[in-house]
């Protein structure tokens, strides 16, 4: 009788970085081996760090923005394959961030970063209903509403 492994829980903290004009910061990635999708900025916990810890260090990592990602406003515990081919169970944590401008600097991303994350692109609510390519995760129209009641 066989069992299924067990996969490890990958901690994630990921931020809805929503500007004043009411729009959500994505980011495009391309990977080999399936279709491109969008996903918030954020990233896997390093062992030392808090959700929010790493909340902050992923939205400077990969924005640039300098800001404090306030109080959890979600969770979701997605299974899927990592970039790096890894099947996993996510725990992942939102933090919301306002900003006033829709300006990203990408030059602290990783290597690996530079090679996936092809596109940035602030979208507007209603463009999440109906775009062409997978977003993550499938219930950000309303993440991004609860989270706009705060």
């Amino acid at each position: 009788m066989s069992s299924k492994p067990t996969l490890r829980i990958r901690r994630a903290a990921r931020s809805l970085v929503i500007s004043g004009a009411g729009r959500i910061l994505l980011f495009r990635f391309e990977l080999a081996d399936r279709p491109p999708f969008w996903v918030t900025p954020g990233g896997e916990c390093d062992a030392h760090e808090s959700f929010k810890e790493a909340a902050r260090r992923e939205l400077f990592e990969e924005t640039g923005i300098v800001a404090d990602p306030g109080e959890e406003v979600a969770q979701t515990t997605p299974q899927f394959v990592t970039v790096e081919g890894e099947s996993v169970q996510a725990d992942e944590r939102y933090f919301l961030v306002r900003v006033e401008r829709e300006g990203i600097t990408t030059a602290h991303h990783t290597d690996l970063e530079k090679k996936v994350m092809t596109q940035h692109r602030w979208f507007a609510p209603e463009e999440l209903d109906n775009w062409p390519e997978a977003i993550f995760p499938q219930t950000l129209r309303q993440l991004m509403e609860t989270a706009w009641d705060r």
